[in-house]
């Protein structure tokens, strides 16, 4: 057998072992070294490829493929400091559970620490950050060569899509030449046998359930949380449990529970702004959490749940990881999340109805209160600009929040409605690298696709506008314009203006505009909400990429936004003087 039949047939096993186990989606970074995985992988026919020629891009891209698919996504480079760009992709796809089967070529170990060009040591390269690293053998000829590059690829996609999903790291070295034979068609004769890999969910015991049960007939006063949670079956499963045991559910924009065709009353949206009231945190003190999901974004929640200390919070965690950064868990629950509410809904429990109407009241009051504050001028700061986006959006579209303000302020903005929005974000690392290409994979998947982003996050990745221009992915952006970070105006930071514009304002003045030509984008910039609305409207309409920017002033979005917690804050107090 030739080299060339020896390196086509190994290679080609492990990629059909990739398609027959469930891959469908890789994303190809061009490259040399990789030669005979990219041949073979564009090859396949059950697998669509997507060219990204930037690394870092291409991890994120791939990363939003996997959020919006839910199934494992395959991501290819060549050797050298290309493999290494995939480093923030993957350090957000292990913490937010994104299932990526990370392949890098490399040197053969001959041409390794030996001076050779394009070799790193890529051993372990992403560390803790992946739940299995294989170094791959050196291509052979053979029968068990080939049962084992399957195998390997079999255990790639069900660890990378298991229990606890998240990332994974092959690393094949090759030799030269790197060309693989392509006709006669490495596909057409197929191993009939291939290892299956079933997943299973995390059962809860009668036991548990009980338990949980008997404290819930205790407390007088309860909570559900849910952070980032991306379950199809859950919302309705939550909800049931919250209508049995008449609990407030505290629901993250990320938890796919406030836009539902069936919208809940016990869904209450802006906890965020009455938990900044000190007669909010002591009226609607809790004696039972349970939690459920990732850690919602809001801060005042937060620390909230640090004043509730000697409070049982029950979390549950269908993967079997640990969510608990305050250390506030009286139990920890491994088990589905679905199948818990369920079962813990069987229970016929008392219902405290004032406890339940003085949330859904104060909640009311809130939302009555932002709404107010938002209709009280026609110009358009970022609080003004999010309502108003929010309330434009169609039903059935997908929405992409980026990191810092965007996603506080959809937090505050996006209430509760039934038409069934889908929102991603990256909640794992919480960084600003990577938004648009993780926003362009989700698209693949969903339309209409927006994308809501502040300037930095967009320069900071505004390369991967290529992706969507090459494969003709249509999304909308929503460019939020302070021109800077303007998340520090809101921290600690800003109390001492020594140097900080220098080193957290950051102003850049750059003009987004010669960027959306750059790409053949579709670009507008608005000053009212009337042109917001227009804008918005015409982008639906129209293919490519639709960038829609919103200039802003920091210092009056700060004002702003005090002004309008100040308003929500003194709504509540006055609501819980008049109560007692």
């Amino acid at each position: 057998m030739s080299w060339q039949d020896t390196l086509t047939e190994y290679i080609a096993a492990f990629i059909d072992g990739l398609a027959k186990s469930g891959v469908r989606e890789v994303v190809i970074s061009p490259g040399s070294r990789s030669t005979p995985l990219a041949m073979l992988l564009a090859d396949h026919p059950s697998i669509r490829e997507y060219i990204n020629i930037d690394e870092r891009s291409a991890g994120f891209f791939a990363l939003g493929l996997a959020k919006a698919s839910k199934r494992p996504v395959a991501v290819l480079c060549t050797s050298g400091t290309a493999a290494a760009n995939y480093y923030p992709a993957v350090v957000e796809a292990n913490l937010s559970r994104v299932p990526l089967i990370v392949l890098t070529a490399d040197r053969p170990p001959e041409l390794r620490d030996v001076g050779a060009p394009q070799a790193i040591d890529q051993l372990n390269l992403y560390g803790n950050h992946v739940r299995w690293f294989r170094e791959m053998a050196l291509p052979e000829g053979g029968d068990n060569a080939k049962k084992y590059v399957r195998s390997q690829a079999t255990r790639a996609v069900s660890i990378a899509g298991g229990l606890m999903p998240g990332p994974v790291h092959l690393n094949f070295p090759l030799r030269e030449p790197l060309v693989p034979r392509l006709e006669p068609a490495p596909y057409e004769q197929s191993d009939p046998l291939h290892p299956i890999v079933l997943k299973q969910h995390l059962d809860v015991s009668e036991e548990t359930i009980n338990a949980v049960a008997d404290l819930c007939m205790q407390a007088k006063k309860g909570l559900i949380v849910c952070g980032v949670i991306d379950d199809k079956d859950f919302s309705a499963a939550v909800l049931q449990l919250a209508e049995s045991l008449g609990y407030p559910v505290l629901a993250d924009p990320l938890s796919q529970l406030r836009s539902l065709s069936d919208a809940s009353d016990l869904i209450m949206d802006s906890y965020d702004a009455i938990l900044r009231s000190e007669a909010a945190k002591t009226e609607l003190a809790p004696d039972v959490v349970i939690h459920f999901g990732g850690m919602p974004v809001s801060k005042p929640l937060a620390l909230f749940f640090k004043r509730l200390a000697k409070v049982n919070h029950i979390f549950v965690d269908g993967n079997g990881g640990w969510r608990d950064p305050h250390y506030l868990s009286s139990e920890m629950i491994y088990g589905s999340e679905t199948i818990f509410c369920k079962k813990l809904s069987q229970f016929p429990y008392p219902k405290n109805q004032a406890w339940i109407n003085n949330w859904k009241r104060v909640n009311a009051l809130a939302k009555n209160t932002i709404r107010s504050h938002i209709s009280m001028s026609d110009e358009l700061d970022e609080g003004k600009a999010v309502s108003k986006f929010c309330e434009l959006l169609p039903p059935e579209c997908a929405v992409f929040i980026g990191n810092s303000m965007p996603i506080r302020d959809m937090d505050t903005f996006f209430h509760a409605n039934n038409k069934n929005i889908r929102l991603f974000g990256n909640r794992g690392a919480n960084g600003i690298d990577g938004i648009v290409s993780s926003a362009i994979g989700v698209a693949v998947h969903y339309h209409p696709l927006f994308l809501l982003i502040g300037d930095l996050s967009f320069f900071h990745d505004v390369n991967g506008l290529l992706a969507a221009k090459q494969h003709k992915i249509n999304m909308n952006i929503i460019l939020l314009n302070n021109d800077g970070g303007g998340i520090f105006s809101h921290l600690q930071q800003a109390e001492n203006g020594t140097h900080f514009e220098l080193l957290f304002g950051t102003p850049t003045g750059l003009n987004f505009k010669h960027a959306a030509a750059l790409y053949g984008a579709q670009y507008s910039k608005v000053f009212s909400r009337e042109d917001l609305e227009a804008s918005m409207l015409d982008a639906v309409q129209n293919e490519g990429i639709n960038i829609i920017e919103i200039p802003t002033d920091r210092n009056k979005n700060l004002q702003n936004h005090r002004s309008l917690w100040q308003n929500v804050s003194q709504e509540i107090n006055q609501f819980f003087q008049g109560e007692t």
